[in-house]
């Protein structure tokens, strides 16, 4: 059921750390980030569970069997942080604001979270090039939504989650792919998803460059909006964009020992 409400969050207060440790799992690893929330170090891990339980979405049994092929296709890409994670939970935020229905909730974060599994079938001479990519190796990489559809479309309970993973490429103004859907052609939970994989994409460390300012992924969200993206979502977002800000600035420690900031160049 579509509808339109409000939804916040915990705040989360980003502080330099020299020597983190969750005080939820107990976490000291170097390639976490970590926060303060209400005087408790917590790691990026913990503060989204805390934020998926906030919006009434409680563990499910079939959550472990979704994540683990997450963490199949993490294995292959060398994804750093919690990338799929991160950008599942803060689309379930945005949806938040459309969306009562536990259920159709569960399978917007589900989509979310799978969203590249096609990447499974990318070459790894494809998928980790770090370099700029032949007009026949976008080809194959393009291919990705439609055979991650391929893996899903058997499973029952991921129906709305399928289609989410066939168009979360598409885009508002039908230049995406594969299918070049425009507008409402969209599912809204996959215009939804394009919001905050471009915000989470610009934000945080990339194999081809640094995360850039939290201000300038929001000024290219709102110059796209009514093009690449649906201004329904653009509205959506900019109502918690205080969200996606808090979690941007979470700082990771280096092997060294050191801080390094999410949000700096």
């Amino acid at each position: 059921m579509v509808t339109q409400s409000d939804n916040s969050c915990p705040a989360a207060i980003p502080q330099r750390r020299t020597g983190a440790i969750c005080t939820e799992c107990g976490s000291t690893a170097l390639d976490r980030l970590y926060t303060s929330v209400l005087d408790r170090s917590t790691c990026e891990y913990c503060l989204l569970e805390a934020r998926k339980r906030l919006i009434g979405l409680a563990s499910d049994p079939y959550d472990v069997f979704v994540e683990s092929l997450v963490a199949a296709l993490d294995l292959r890409e060398h994804e750093t942080g919690l990338h799929s994670r991160r950008v599942a939970v803060h689309t379930l935020i945005l949806a938040r604001q459309f969306y009562t229905d536990a259920d159709e909730l569960r399978e917007i974060y589900w989509g979310s979270l799978l969203h590249d599994i096609g990447k499974i079938g990318v070459p790894d001479s494809i998928l980790l090039n770090a370099g700029r990519l032949s007009e026949g190796e976008w080809k194959i990489m393009r291919q990705h939504p439609e055979d991650g559809y391929r893996i899903l479309e058997k499973i029952p309970f991921l129906g709305l989650a399928c289609r989410i993973v066939l168009s979360h490429e598409e885009r508002y103004d039908g230049s995406g792919y594969p299918s070049q859907l425009k507008g409402d052609e969209i599912p809204l939970p996959a215009r939804l998803f394009a919001v905050i994989d471009t915000v989470d994409a610009m934000t945080f460390d990339r194999s081809y460059r640094k995360a850039l300012p939290f201000d300038v992924a929001r000024d290219e969200i709102v110059g796209k909006s009514g093009s690449q993206f649906d201004p329904r979502a653009v509205e959506a977002f900019l109502k918690v964009e205080d969200v996606m800000r808090e979690m941007a600035e979470l700082e990771s420690l280096s092997p060294h020992g050191d801080t390094i900031r999410g949000d700096l160049p």
